[in-house]
């Protein structure tokens, strides 16, 4: 039998995650961000003078991704860079003034979107989807769980 790969979870997960970054980026287009710059600058008030490379780790993302984004927050004067008080060949990101006004419209904007995404959901549903989320995101993080994408039967299952 065929996969259905509509009636997957992961391809839920993925169409979920579609609408929430499409939601997200009316939001924070309202306070002049692109999806993705919000994270950023919320790492950076969680610990400001961070480098490109805590950044990217931080993210998940390439560090070319992360030069990109700040070269964009730093040209909207919501970040600067500054070179490393410890070893001048750092550089290290730090929230301007307006980036750390930002910060509040920024969770203006998250609590909205997190009240419309688990609407009807419960207290015990949420706190069982966020740890069933990390699970997901846990498995998809090693290589390990399921192997080179060859193991897999012909039936797509594994």
């Amino acid at each position: 039998m065929a996969f259905n790969f509509k009636k997957s979870i992961t391809f839920h997960l993925t169409q979920a995650a579609k609408a929430q970054r499409a939601r997200s980026g009316m939001y924070l287009g309202r306070i002049g961000l692109h999806p993705g710059q919000e994270s950023v600058l919320k790492m950076l008030a969680d610990e400001d003078g961070q480098t490109m490379t805590q950044l990217a780790a931080g993210l998940g993302v390439q560090p070319p991704t992360v030069t990109k984004m700040v070269t964009r927050l730093s040209g909207q004067g919501l970040v600067r860079r500054a070179a490393s008080e410890a070893d001048g060949r750092l550089a290290r990101v730090h929230l301007t003034d307006e980036g750390k006004a930002r910060i509040a419209q920024i969770d203006k904007s998250w609590k909205r979107l997190e009240k419309e995404a688990l609407a009807g959901l419960d207290d015990k549903e949420r706190k069982r989807l966020r740890r069933l989320l990390k699970q997901v995101e846990k498995n998809l993080a090693s290589s390990a769980v399921l192997g080179e994408p060859d193991e897999l039967d012909d039936t797509g299952d594994v």
